[in-house]
């Protein structure tokens, strides 16, 4: 545990940062595997549509420091990929 006042302080901020970081993780993960099934469940057109709301989640993510760009762009590759082979 912090002694510093401010190391203190700086927990409570990366404490606070911690749940957004979270929940946008969560929510990348989500829309990833919602497409994964609909193309296991042979729906290319519900997997198409719902590729735009899993790009959006991974982009925020990538934006927001979670996952790295380049990881972002073999995510998206990869999904679209799956789809293709899908359709």
């Amino acid at each position: 545990m912090p002694i510093i006042k401010s190391a203190k302080k700086a927990l409570r901020g990366s404490q606070r940062k911690k749940v957004y970081n979270d929940r946008r993780n969560k929510a990348m993960k989500a829309a990833v595997k919602d497409v994964k099934k609909l193309v296991v469940a042979k729906e290319p057109k519900q997997a198409l549509a719902e590729l735009k709301t899993a790009y959006k989640a991974i982009d925020k993510a990538a934006k927001r420091g979670i996952i790295k760009k380049n990881t972002a762009a073999r995510k998206k590759s990869r999904l679209a990929k799956l789809i293709k082979k899908s359709v």
